[in-house]
């Protein structure tokens, strides 16, 4: 007889993982539990985090760039990385934003596209928690179009100027180095920036109603001066940022399945044990197929990761793959979300309950790393071989 389906893992996804993958799984499973969910509420009230303290403990899990290969890095597989990113994400979408800007973008970039040099300097420290980064390529005026950017790098000798500012950036005011990208007359090149640097200022973004348990900045370069050490030597274009970008993205696509998981997991324990009309939430046909979709659909997103995972292990994945998974499975969760809402009723809005914060934040999520539009702009270019991006 084959045994009852596990509510909480119905089609036995985590059966696929190897066991690396599944003590990953359980140790980042256990520090958000004992380390991050009892405090998320708080700090996502009050828009504050401790980035240092995060930082370590997210270092010493070997979860930052965990990813790639060697200067104190983890080097796990990608389904691992995505894994860590559910479970981070299962407690708070800032969270997991933290460890993917760290990761995915910051870190990526100096492991891809920088020198010798700036990756000795970078990457250990950042691998360790002990130096922050940021990724500075959104501007106010340039989001689903970066290749309109403003902020320019000119010659001064053997020395670059950077002028310009960045918008909506995570980590931004705790960041000891930035990879900002920039307009220069050899087309839009990278720059490993210390925060330190004279002319660097991050200014807080205030008043978000999404992502409150995640630091965002305004960044702005007033004659700022770097040395020809700074610059990425080789990548011109908008390649550079757009492989960093699909890393990210790949991390979200993971990462929604736990804020998912965690909406749903919420609707259902509080239907079984919240009585109306003198039995459980959970015993009403119309609550039972509002659970049933949710399970679907966390499955179904769950089913997505785990295969673009798969790609990406195998050298398979095209950019257009993460696309398909953002698009999808973005969309999954915050249906998920806003049908889990509708279950708790009043105690659905209340920070009691993870179930509106993650909502509010996948509103955010879905509009980040590319908006919904962009990427079902990319899949039917993908499937029909034309482009309707202008």
């Amino acid at each position: 007889m084959s045994s009852t389906p596990d509510p909480h893992d119905f089609l036995d996804i985590d059966a696929e993982l190897s066991g690396e993958e599944r003590d990953i799984r359980d140790a980042v499973r256990g520090f958000a539990a004992d380390q991050l969910a009892p405090h998320v509420a708080g700090w996502y009230e009050s828009g504050q985090l401790p980035a240092a303290e995060l930082a370590k403990g997210f270092g010493q899990l070997g979860l930052l760039g965990m990813h790639l290969e060697g200067y104190g890095c983890s080097g796990t597989s990608g389904i691992a990385y995505g894994i860590a990113c559910r479970e981070l994400e299962a407690v708070d979408s800032g969270l997991r934003s933290f460890v993917s800007v760290q990761g995915s973008l910051a870190m990526y970039a100096i492991h891809k596209w920088g020198s010798e040099d700036q990756k000795q300097e970078w990457l250990p420290k950042m691998a360790a928690g002990e130096a922050l980064g940021c990724f500075g390529l959104t501007e106010p005026d340039a989001g689903s179009d970066p290749g309109s950017m403003r902020t320019r790098a000119t010659r001064d000798g053997s020395d670059w100027v950077l002028n310009g500012s960045k918008m909506w950036i995570t980590n931004g005011t705790v960041a000891n180095v930035a990879v900002v990208w920039a307009q220069t007359d050899d087309g839009i090149r990278g720059f490993v920036v210390p925060t330190d640097t004279p002319g660097f200022t991050a200014n807080e973004v205030k008043h978000k109603l999404s992502l409150r348990a995640s630091l965002t900045a305004e960044l702005v370069f007033e004659d700022l001066r770097l040395p020809e050490s700074a610059v990425f030597p080789e990548v011109r274009g908008l390649r550079g940022p757009l492989s960093c970008l699909n890393e990210a993205r790949y991390g979200i696509l993971f990462g929604v399945v736990g804020a998912a998981r965690a909406c749903y997991e919420s609707a259902l324990e509080y239907t079984l044990t919240r009585e109306q009309f003198g039995k459980p939430l959970a015993g009403f046909q119309l609550t039972q197929r509002k659970l049933a979709d949710m399970i679907v659909e966390v499955n179904r997103a769950g089913l997505v990761a785990l295969q673009i995972g798969r790609l990406k292990d195998s050298g398979k994945l095209h950019h257009n793959h993460v696309s398909f998974g953002k698009l999808a499975n973005v969309r999954s969760a915050i249906e998920v979300a806003r049908s889990a809402r509708t279950l708790l009723g009043a105690n659905g809005i209340s920070l009691e309950y993870p179930v509106m914060r993650h909502m509010n934040n996948l509103e955010t999520v879905l509009t980040y790393e590319g908006t919904e539009e962009m990427h079902a702009l990319s899949l039917g270019q993908s499937v029909t071989g034309l482009s309707a991006f202008r």
